[in-house]
C-alpha cells in the first residue's frame, strides 16, 4: 500500500534551483525533468523519452523546446513531440506525461496525480519565506528515509531536548504540557514554557536583538497541513512581558523575537524524501550576515536529526512488521498519519490520481 497521496502539491525545487538548464528530480516514485521556458514561465515532463526512455534531462533546451540528448527527439512544454528525426510525420502517440506546476513561496510545487484536481489554491502557505515583514533563508536536504518520519520528527519537539541539546533544547521543552488539536487537513501542537532559562540559540538570538539576558517565557506552536507541511511558530521573549496568551489576550510577543521554521518534506520514493526547509525571523531583518548564520545553524541542527531518521530507518527496515509504541507526546504525529492516511484511502484503484500515464499514450 502506497504511503503518500498523489492528488497533493508537492516541493519539487527551491525557486532558484530551476533555470533554462535542465533539472531532475524524483517525486512520489516518479521522475520529472523541470526547465523554464524563455519567458521564465515553469514546465514539468517526465524524465523519459517517448522513444527508446532516455532520461530527457540528459538532454538539452532550443527555445521552448526540449531535444532529447539521444535521437533528438523535440518535445514541447506540454510534453508533445514535435519533431521526429529523418521523418516528416508524426506518430500522434508521440508524447510525454506533462505535470501541473506552480511556483510559490520560493518553491515550485508540481502536482503528481489527476491534473484536473490540480487547484493551486490548494499549495500550502508558506509565505514567510517571501514576506518583507520576514528575512528567511533555507536549504535542501536528501534523507534516506520515510517522508513521515521526518514529519513525526517535527510534531513532537520534546527530541530537542536529547538531540539538539547544545543548541535549541532544555529539559523543559520535553517536560511542558502541551495542547493538540486537529481538523480535516491540519493538525497543531501548542506548548508554552515559562519562566525558563533560554537555550543557547534563544538567549542569543534575544539578546542580540533586544539586549536582553535573563528568563523567558517559550513557545513552540506546530501546525501540519496534510500531507507533508509543517509550520512551526516559535520565539522566546522576557519572562513576564505578556507574550503568554490569557483569556482573550492573544499576547504581546513585541519585547521578545520570532521565528517561523518552514518545513514540507517531498516523497522521492517509498524509502527517502526530500526535505525542504527555511528559517523565517521578523528582527534585525537587514542584516544579511545574520540571516547566512541562521541559515548554516539551523542546517546543523538539521543534520543531527538526518543522522537520527536515517538510523531509525536502518532499524525499521531490519524489523519489517514491526509497530510503533506511542506516548502521550505522539499525539501531534499521530493525527498528522491519520489525515494522511485519510487522503491515501480516497485516492481508489480506479482513481485517475493514482493512474500512471503510460508513455505511449496522449496525456
Amino acid at each position: 500500500m502506497t504511503t503518500h497521496p498523489l492528488n497533493a502539491w508537492y516541493a519539487a525545487a527551491y525557486d532558484v534551483e530551476v533555470g533554462r538548464e535542465l533539472r531532475s528530480r524524483m517525486v512520489c516514485n516518479q521522475k520529472m525533468v523541470l526547465f523554464r521556458k524563455l519567458d521564465g514561465a515553469l514546465a514539468a515532463l517526465e524524465d523519459a523519452c517517448w522513444h527508446r526512455l532516455l532520461p530527457l534531462s540528459m538532454g538539452r533546451l532550443e527555445g521552448d523546446e526540449l531535444v532529447c540528448g539521444y535521437h533528438g527527439l523535440v518535445y514541447n512544454a506540454q510534453g508533445q513531440c514535435t519533431h521526429m528525426p529523418s521523418q516528416e510525420t508524426l506518430n500522434p502517440s508521440a508524447c510525454v506525461r506533462s505535470y501541473p506546476v506552480a511556483e510559490k513561496h520560493r518553491f515550485i510545487w508540481v502536482w503528481p496525480g489527476d491534473p484536473l484536481k490540480a487547484d493551486v489554491s490548494l499549495i500550502p502557505d508558506l509565505h514567510w519565506n517571501h514576506d518583507p515583514l520576514w528575512a528567511a533563508d533555507g536549504k535542501l536536504i536528501d534523507v534516506a528515509c520515510d517522508y513521515r518520519l521526518v514529519l513525526d520528527n517535527l510534531m513532537d519537539l520534546t527530541h530537542e531536548t536529547f538531540v539538539h541539546g547544545s543548541s535549541i533544547g532544555n529539559r523543559e521543552v520535553a517536560e511542558a504540557p502541551f495542547v493538540t488539536t486537529h481538523g480535516d487537513r491540519f493538525a497543531t501542537v501548542t506548548r508554552w514554557m515559562e519562566n525558563i532559562e533560554p537555550p543557547p540559540f534563544w538567549a542569543n538570538q534575544l539578546f542580540q536583538a533586544r539586549g536582553y539576558r535573563g528568563k523567558v517565557d517559550r513557545w513552540q506552536i506546530i501546525r501540519f497541513e496534510a500531507p507533508c507541511t509543517v509550520t512551526i511558530d516559535v520565539g522566546v521573549a522576557p519572562a513576564g512581558s505578556g507574550a503568554v496568551p490569557r483569556g482573550d489576550n492573544p499576547g504581546d510577543r513585541s519585547q521578545g523575537v520570532n521565528g517561523f521554521v518552514l518545513n514540507t518534506i517531498t516523497p522521492e520514493t517509498d524509502g527517502t524524501c526530500h526535505y525542504f526547509w527555511a528559517f523565517a525571523r521578523n528582527y534585525s531583518l537587514t542584516e544579511q550576515r545574520l540571516t547566512h548564520q541562521l541559515r548554516e545553524g539551523v542546517a546543523s541542527i538539521f543534520r543531527e536529526d538526518e543522522a537520527v531518521l536515517e538510523a531509525q530507518q536502518q532499524a525499521i527496515d531490519a524489523r519489517p512488521g514491526h509497530r510503533f509504541y506511542n506516548l502521550n507526546i505522539d499525539a501531534g504525529a499521530m493525527w498528522a498519519r491519520k489525515l494522511i492516511d485519510r487522503m491515501v484511502a480516497a485516492e481508489t484503484p480506479d482513481d485517475p490520481g493514482r493512474r500512471v500515464i503510460p508513455l505511449r499514450s496522449a496525456a
